[in-house]
């Protein structure tokens, strides 16, 4: 097989052209394309020395280049689909070839886990803080207003069943009882007799009912308690009798399991919700996030608080945990204050920031926010309530406008990794890939207008 070409590695001759063409042609045409607006606004050799991305001198050379490495993830999010399509889009489509700096001819890509391969070492190597310093430097002279925010957090959702407690604990008694079987039959010793198979019967008709009564769900989920309490002794027993040479993935999975158990019982004797409930045991990261929306109340994945300058989103915080964003307000002036080396002045927030301790904080800066006034009313009433309008309007268009585009079209209405770490990388270039197109617009219109 030939060896895959990098575009860097090339002169600017390429194959598909036909004699008539050149490259600066299809060049431009490129750039004007909005993936070509989002390759212009990346500062590709900033970000590789942030993410400290080397390539191996040694061995077989890489497929990606450290640059076609994050390309690959800002065309992800640009795409908008799976990593299996991802790679067939690329094997066919020459812009996105050129976008991630790799020329396959007529050669294809047949690995798809490359994608999520690249995605695990990224992860890696993710620091938010200084990716996006980073990436503000580079779009400094196209972001104005520098002395006015806007925040506000969200929820971008993990790609999981909606849990119950009795899916939860049905999945904990059929990986426990899988396990076991799998034991047993490496040491020829007789599987434990349990009631599994009954249970499991039950469950599957449970799991048919329309209406889920409390008379159904007390008794299953009593039964499906004690089998996995017995399942976990036996496993117990069969770990401390013969030594394992077991994964860490596998012990990790027991503990999970273990702590679902406490947690369960605790909520079904006693009614009382547990601390740090798990509610996935391929994700036991994943937390119960009351949003108090009246269509999703409860949402289960990252929650974001973000900070935006003239239209381009910074992450503030990101956590799996749920926190009260009304915390955050120092630390949002002071990120923004720290990316723009200007001093906040006008602060647009939602009502759940409007603290007194927050309050106090604006005013002895001097910051200008769309708070609900408080007290008596000043001189400058009539004013104070015109810019928050003003600033309030900016919020609810284009900072919660901005959630809703990133999570329809940027691949974030849920979130498809399969790990903590993965999870926040797919939500930062989520995020990113739409700001870069926006700056990427801003800079080519700029340019169109020293042409004129």
């Amino acid at each position: 097989m030939t060896k895959l070409q990098r575009i860097s590695d090339l002169q600017h001759e390429f194959s598909f052209l036909t004699p008539s063409d050149n490259f600066d042609t299809y060049f431009n045409g490129f750039l004007s394309s909005n993936l070509g607006k989002i390759y212009t606004a990346v500062p590709w050799n900033a970000l590789v020395a942030v993410f400290k991305i080397k390539e191996s001198i040694k061995g077989t050379k890489n497929y990606f280049s450290p640059k076609g490495k994050l390309a690959l993830m800002f065309l992800k999010h640009h795409a908008c689909c799976s990593d299996e399509r991802l790679v067939e889009q690329l094997n066919g489509n020459i812009d996105y070839q050129f976008f991630c700096d790799i020329y396959l001819g007529h050669h294809r890509l047949t690995n798809h886990k490359i994608v999520s391969q690249i995605r695990c070492e990224l992860a890696d190597k993710l620091k938010i803080d200084q990716v996006e310093k980073t990436l503000f430097n580079n779009w400094y002279n196209y972001i104005k207003d520098k002395h006015s925010i806007t925040t506000d957090a969200t929820c971008y959702e993990s790609e999981v069943r909606y849990p119950t407690d009795q899916k939860l604990l049905w999945e904990s008694v059929h990986w426990t009882h899988h396990q076991m079987k799998i034991l047993c039959k490496e040491l020829n010793l007789k599987l434990p007799r349990t009631k599994y198979l009954k249970w499991k019967k039950r469950y599957i008709g449970y799991s048919k009912m329309r209406r889920k009564t409390f008379k159904k769900r007390t008794p299953l989920t009593r039964a499906l308690l004690h089998l996995l309490k017995k399942i976990n002794n036996e496993l117990d027993r069969l770990e401390k009798s013969f030594d394992f040479d077991m994964s860490n993935a596998y012990y990790k999975r027991r503990g999970t399991i273990k702590k679902i158990h406490t947690q369960q019982y605790l909520l079904f004797t006693t009614a009382e919700k547990p601390k740090n409930r798990i509610v996935s045991i391929d994700k036991d990261y994943l937390r119960p996030i009351v949003r108090g929306k009246e269509i999703k109340p409860v949402e289960f994945g990252a929650k974001v608080n973000k900070l935006q300058i003239d239209g381009i989103n910074f992450i503030q915080k990101i956590s799996f945990d749920s926190f009260n964003e009304g915390t955050q307000f120092k630390n949002t002036i002071y990120k923004a204050q720290g990316l723009t080396k200007t001093k906040v002045r006008i602060a647009g927030a939602d009502a759940i920031y409007a603290t007194n301790k927050n309050r106090v904080f604006a005013t002895s800066n001097k910051i200008q926010t769309d708070f609900k006034p408080k007290g008596r009313p000043s001189k400058h009433r009539k004013q104070q309530i015109q810019l928050a309008k003003m600033i309030t309007r900016e919020r609810a268009t284009r900072l919660e406008g901005s959630f809703g585009k990133e999570k329809e079209h940027y691949h974030l209405k849920k979130i498809k990794a399969k790990t903590k770490k993965t999870e926040m990388l797919w939500i930062f270039f989520g995020i990113h890939t739409a700001n870069a197109l926006e700056i990427g617009r801003r800079m080519h219109n700029e340019s169109l207008e020293k042409v004129a």
